[in-house]
């Protein structure tokens, strides 16, 4: 073989290489996971702004956002990467498998952290930034280095963190938070454990695997389907309060009731009958439901 082929040859590995590393810097961001609190964040702004938030705010509350989740995702797998390795859901994982090693994930989700407080800080304004900041905390902090591994309510309590996005998306838009930002807020914080308990159920052998007390670990199959049915109907309540409320419209009120009907039907069946493909059906479902509920309020808002 010819040096000029080696040399291209040589260069060939390397950008694979580096597009093999940025791909897993991104996997580390969970995209998909972001993707369902960037929906509540615009939304959020949405209703916030009437129906016309600022452009500008958009853009950089959307890419704050994303670094901001990014970065929390990243140091999540970081701190957790020896759950991870017990888990075959996880084992694919960047840091596990391999393709970034614990100080560059660290270093990466820090890098996130840091140019998402300056881009909502300095490019829409410090209260989006600092509530930012506190979703992050709730999440790595309160969730990841200490309920996730000590309590069977970590879900419950560290479930506040996911609901932090429609808080960020109202202070962009508005500056301010107002009693429909906490409402929102609260809709997600009382949507999570039916949404991640229906998931844990399918999740259950690998839990127990990794030593992670979640529900139905701890409690077992059937009292976790009880309580994905019990929060479920209180969610639904809470979801009507905006309309109690005042600050959302019969727009609104009729998307809520007719998602919230079908959540509810979905989780009373996943109750009497213990399967893992309507653990699937809720947990699927429960995802679109909050960005059609989010949706509807936006259209009622407009």
């Amino acid at each position: 073989m010819s040096t000029s082929a080696m040399k291209s040859g040589q260069a060939s590995t390397g950008v694979a290489a580096r597009r093999a590393f940025v791909r897993d810097l991104v996997k580390l961001t969970k995209p998909r996971i972001i993707s369902l609190l960037l929906v509540t964040t615009l939304c959020a702004m949405l209703v916030a702004a009437k129906g016309h938030p600022n452009g500008w705010d958009v853009l950089w509350t959307m890419i704050g956002g994303y670094c901001s989740a990014g970065g929390a995702n990243t140091i999540n797998m970081w701190f957790d990467r020896d759950i991870d390795a017990r888990m075959q859901r996880t084992t694919g994982r960047p840091v596990v498998a391999g393709g970034v090693s614990p100080t560059q994930a660290l270093i990466f989700g820090l890098g996130l952290v840091l140019a998402s407080t300056l881009i909502l800080g300095l490019l829409v304004n410090w209260l989006s930034s600092a509530m930012a900041a506190l979703g992050l905390v709730l999440y790595v902090a309160l969730y990841t280095m200490w309920l996730k591994r000590s309590s069977i309510h970590n879900i419950v309590i560290g479930g506040a963190a996911g609901a932090v996005p429609p808080l960020v998306g109202w202070a962009a838009a508005t500056g301010e938070l107002t009693f429909g930002a906490l409402l929102m807020f609260a809709i997600v914080f009382f949507w999570t454990p039916p949404h991640f308990w229906a998931l844990a159920l399918i999740l259950t052998p690998d839990y127990a695997e990794a030593g992670v007390p979640m529900l139905p670990v701890i409690r077992g199959e059937a009292e976790t389907r009880r309580q994905v049915l019990a929060w479920s109907v209180v969610m639904v309540g809470v979801t009507l309060l905006p309309y109690v409320a005042g600050v959302a419209g019969l727009v609104y009120l009729i998307g809520a009731a007719l998602l919230g009907t079908a959540f509810i039907a979905l989780a009373a069946i996943l109750f009497r009958k213990a399967t893992l493909y309507w653990a699937r059906w809720t947990f699927h479902f429960s995802m679109l439901y909050l960005a059609l509920l989010f949706v509807a309020w936006v259209i009622d808002a407009a």
